[in-house]
């Protein structure tokens, strides 16, 4: 694997970190700033938009634009407006600056994934791929787990000072390590050169996988106190079991990838996660005696959950890249459908929240698994398309 790759990995580790980092203080930021937890939770909803409407805005304005000058500016822009986001007055200022701060990862997400594409030999882009999304297992094993911790000791506000310096980090090692990454030609990088016919099904597996999955992520910490009564920097441990998942997912979704799996491994990724929903389910209605049998438990539906998720991305990754040779539009639109699914879990998770409480959100996060195993079951194609190269 080429060293700089890693380097790559740090960029996704500062992006998720940066997405979640006051996931596990929604409860007391809510509180604080005078709103309810649903209504709390839209500021993720806010933040994924704004990177499904920019992403491909900026894919198609940068699209010829050096891929390390991207990154570069991502993670700039992410450090100014986490600072910002840490000394705002009201919840008012914060919904926007977290809208804003969606541009950042509009920006540097997919322009590292065509870089880890790039340096990568070809018959190593699937586990290239899966090394750069290790960064959102590095993000929820140390990063997210540590904002909670912070949070916990200093308030919330300085889970942002912490994912701004989670920034500062790989936005160093970018500019001295990583070597320019030119972007593809025009000829494979514009809208007009991408077939919906053959890359729809890709899209539409990674807004159900996203969605499913996001409809509980980002309510954890309620989850956690009702299914397990743990609040504070505790919920950080189980933050911490997404990353034991996701490094199983990636394990076994890199894999999957290079040898280009099909139908039946997606298939399989929802199953799994249909049933990490189930077992939120029971654990929020109490189904076992309070204590160390529901922590238990939740932590099984966490690990689940992520095994799930990071097991399918790397296998619609690559297939996207090997259909459309990694034009940046393609997986800027990606980006936008993984932050469209997201927006749509977390306000479905809100709404659930808002109308039946806590238990509510893994019924929602449940009945839309379901619903994504059954459509995928028709519709994601065995054989993996390939990209027309032009004489």
């Amino acid at each position: 694997m080429n060293p700089r790759i890693y380097v790559l990995t740090l960029v996704t580790f500062a992006f998720g970190s940066g997405a979640f980092i006051f996931a596990g203080m929604l409860e007391t930021l809510a509180h604080d700033l005078g709103v309810t937890t649903a209504v709390a939770g839209q500021l993720q909803t806010a933040f994924v938009l704004t990177s499904a409407l920019l992403g491909p805005v900026a894919a198609w304005l940068f699209g010829q634009v050096d891929r390390k000058f991207m990154v570069i500016a991502g993670l700039s822009t992410g450090l100014v407006l986490h600072i910002a986001c840490a000394f705002t007055p009201n919840f008012g200022a914060l919904l926007v600056l977290r809208a804003l701060a969606g541009l950042a990862g509009a920006m540097s997400g997919p322009a590292a994934s065509v870089a880890a594409a790039s340096l990568a030999a070809p018959e190593r882009r699937g586990s290239a791929i899966a090394m750069v999304s290790g960064g959102m297992t590095l993000a929820f094993v140390v990063g997210i787990p540590l904002g909670s911790l912070v949070g916990a000791m200093f308030g919330w506000r300085a889970t942002f000072l912490l994912a701004a310096a989670m920034s500062a980090i790989p936005l160093i090692a970018v500019i001295f390590f990583l070597p320019r990454v030119p972007a593809p030609p025009k000829r494979e990088g514009g809208l007009q050169d991408l077939n919906l016919k053959t890359v729809w099904p890709y899209y539409l597996t990674t807004f159900l996988t996203f969605a499913a999955n996001m409809t509980l992520n980002l309510y954890i910490a309620p989850i956690v106190r009702v299914g397990a009564g743990v609040t504070g920097a505790g919920v950080g441990a189980f933050q911490a079991m997404i990353g034991i998942g996701s490094i199983a997912g990636l394990t076994l979704g890199a894999r999957a990838a290079d040898r280009e799996a099909g139908r039946r491994w997606i298939l399989q990724g929802f199953a799994i996660q249909a049933t990490a929903m189930s077992v939120h389910f029971a654990a929020t209605h109490h189904v076992l005696p309070a204590g160390w049998p529901s922590a238990v438990l939740v932590a099984t539906g966490i690990f689940l959950a992520a095994t799930a998720l990071f097991s399918i991305t790397p296998v619609i990754q690559s297939r996207l890249i090997q259909a459309t040779s990694g034009a940046p539009v393609a997986l800027a639109l990606n980006g936008s459908v993984i932050s469209m699914g997201q927006a749509l879990g977390s306000a479905v998770g809100g709404a659930a929240l808002a109308a039946y409480g806590v238990p509510a959100i893994p019924g929602a996060a449940l009945a839309l698994s379901l619903t994504a195993l059954t459509t995928l079951a028709f519709l994601f194609p065995q054989q993996p398309a390939r990209a027309h190269v032009a004489d």
